[in-house]
């Protein structure tokens, strides 16, 4: 097993969420932290909830790296309006959430490895960088020679997330048309995430 795919079945355990609503997620069978002392009960303060927050929302974005983490903070405070808001539409505009979102691919780190590869096309054009920005109107299509993946399969067959309504999906041609940027009530997380907590640990 890789190490990205090892976190990946790590991180929910450690953060205590099944992230991504997963059916076989190992915080289904063991709803606790990791090790030998994962059962206890620790009262967590102001910072250590904030700090939760923070690699609740990197880690089910597909573990982004702090760096560029910090980067969609600081654009987020420089938008006008609700911060917190403005931190979680940045991450749904990423090409590999959209690629996700619309369920081309079964995780979110499939996702970033298929645009990677260059499998994915917007308005007609390759791009493989992962967190190239979204803008309203655009067409996120799989290339049509990689449309018989397995990946692909697996992906349209997913039972779990929902398709959102600010992203509109054409499955038999594997398009999706971004309608506009969502609020956080929009955005189909199985868990709930709280992005004003992230903008506390920045802001402190």
């Amino acid at each position: 097993m890789s190490k990205r795919k090892a976190s990946k079945y790590k991180i929910d355990r450690r953060l205590g969420v099944n992230l991504w609503g997963r059916p076989k997620s190992p915080f289904n069978k063991r709803p606790y932290g990791p090790g030998q002392h994962g059962q206890r009960r620790k009262k967590v303060s102001d910072y250590g909830l904030q700090l939760a927050a923070k690699q609740k929302l990197k880690g089910y974005y597909g573990s982004i790296g702090e760096k560029q983490f910090r980067k969609y903070y600081e654009e987020a405070t420089r938008r006008k309006g609700d911060t917190s808001e403005n931190l979680i539409e940045l991450l749904e505009r990423r090409l590999a959430t959209v690629v996700y979102r619309s369920k081309f691919v079964p995780t979110v780190f499939a996702a970033r490895q298929f645009v990677n590869h260059g499998h994915v096309l917007v308005n007609g054009k390759r791009v493989n960088v992962p967190s190239y920005k979204v803008q309203d109107g655009d067409v996120v299509q799989v290339d049509p020679k990689k449309k018989d993946m397995q990946l692909v399969f697996e992906g349209q067959e997913s039972s779990e997330r929902d398709l959102p309504d600010y992203i509109e999906v054409d499955s038999n041609d594997l398009k999706a048309t971004f309608q506009r940027g969502p609020k956080l009530a929009d955005v189909p997380y199985p868990t709930t995430m709280e992005p004003n907590l992230v903008i506390e640990y920045y802001s402190r």
